[in-house]
């Protein structure tokens, strides 16, 4: 059986997928924070390891035919803060990282606001089937409606 991270971001869009990679890089930046403070060598490798296999995993899929200027300025950010994070790890810097962290929250913040844009990412087929073709009513008179708990054998 799959962890709940495995199973989360099935049915997410691309722009959904990029946000939660951001999300990871910004995780393990922290994870070689915590690292330096506690004068961890190999914690530090490895969470920065896993940041850079992110960075590598979103350099390798942009698509500059497509993607044009955009594009461009993703490698260079790319590009930056991978040798950010290598110059941080190397000196290990708490200061360094942290800047790291804000470079990357910067960009996931403006990825977010593409996520929420019904234009450019719309909701996936069955969630958008669900919140237009359902009223309050119907679902709480049907089998999942909120009394449908009560006498339940499920326990959470």
């Amino acid at each position: 059986m799959g962890s709940y991270r495995e199973h989360a971001l099935d049915g997410a869009s691309a722009v959904d997928l990029v946000v939660a990679l951001y999300d990871g890089m910004i995780r393990f930046l922290y994870a070689a924070i915590y690292a330096v403070e506690r004068g961890d060598q190999e914690g530090r490798r490895i969470a920065v390891k896993r940041v850079l296999d992110i960075i590598i995993h979103l350099q390798a899929r942009l698509r500059m035919d497509v993607g044009g200027r955009p594009a461009e300025a993703l490698s260079e950010f790319y590009s930056s803060i991978f040798a950010q994070i290598l110059q941080a790890s190397q000196s290990a810097s708490k200061d360094k990282f942290e800047h790291a962290v804000e470079c990357v929250r910067n960009v996931r913040d403006a990825w977010r606001q593409v996520a929420i844009d019904p234009e450019v990412n719309p909701a996936p087929p069955q969630l958008a089937d669900f919140s237009s073709s359902r009223n309050p009513a119907e679902f709480e008179n049907s089998d999942y409606g909120a009394d449908s708990a009560v006498g339940s054998r499920w326990n959470a």
